[in-house]
């Protein structure tokens, strides 16, 4: 997916983060940026998001939480309008911002170049990928190549299994085993498997890396330094200009008055800022 440093990422945010995150909407408050017409009369944006995806976007029983579900809720308040998360597989994720089932992705998205031909991104954060392994790392895996003759677990449709992709053809010139990658439709289910002994690996972007690594320190660990920083960005339809227009800046005021500053802090993600 999605796509840096290994920093530690506890489950905790403020109570007033999680409120406004309740119900998947949040209140509205003055707009600072105007929105679109159509946004204005809806009265909120709503994004898809695949919601499996600790510490950028995850359920807290039936509520979505999340450094995502904050950032995208900040980015309506400053068109002052709600925001509204809709729950949808990554792989299918563009689709139904296509068919017009949410204005915006919001869901920790890598923005490539592939990706650029199909959807116009406003980048919020800088974030790598990561390996995570069992606590030990028998294997002695520490980078791609070393996954030559090993398993790993990945999420469909993330940038992580097309690297993985590109990674065997190298290994298949230089005669050496592939990787058999299992792909997984849920990011939660590819993490698991670590966990049940079912791959030798699990792939993913740094943040839920290290997210997993916090909760059982005991259990996983990382596989090696990070690997390919890269921009995360909202992405919405290369038509809706006026929407990018009003998202980018609610980004840039969001970072100039400290919110995005607050928002990574209380889920430890402070090292992924974009650069200013």
């Amino acid at each position: 997916m999605r796509v840096m440093r290994a920093s530690v990422v506890a489950l905790t945010a403020a109570a007033g983060l999680v409120a406004l995150a309740a119900a998947g909407t949040a209140s509205a408050g003055d707009p600072l940026v105007p929105p679109p017409q159509n946004i204005n009369r809806a009265g909120k944006v709503v994004y898809c998001s695949d919601i499996t995806y600790p510490p950028e976007e995850f359920y807290r029983g039936a509520v979505a939480v999340g450094s995502d579900v904050d950032i995208g809720t900040a980015v309506a308040r400053q068109m002052g309008v709600k925001a509204s998360f809709r729950n949808t597989g990554f792989d299918g994720i563009v689709a139904a911002l296509f068919s017009h089932r949410c204005d915006a992705i919001i869901s920790g998205m890598t923005d490539t170049p592939a990706r650029r031909k199909q959807v116009s991104f406003v980048d919020y954060l800088n974030v790598g990928m990561s390996l995570m392994v069992k606590k030990g790392n028998a294997a002695h895996i520490s980078d791609l190549a070393g996954l030559s003759g090993h398993s790993v677990a990945v999420e469909v449709g993330t940038t992580e299994k097309d690297v993985l992709s590109k990674e065997n053809a190298i290994l298949a010139k230089q005669s050496r085993k592939p990787i058999a990658i299992h792909v997984f439709s849920r990011d939660t289910d590819a993490a698991t498997a670590l966990a049940t002994g079912k791959v030798d690996a699990y792939f993913a972007d740094s943040p839920p890396v290290a997210y997993y690594i916090s909760k059982a320190p005991g259990q996983f660990a990382f596989g090696g330094p990070q690997i390919n920083a890269a921009p995360i960005g909202i992405a919405v339809r290369r038509s809706d200009t006026p929407l990018r227009h009003a998202i980018a800046q609610a980004i840039q005021r969001i970072y100039a008055d400290g919110s995005m500053k607050h928002i990574l802090a209380q889920w430890k993600m402070s090292a992924f800022a974009l650069q200013e």
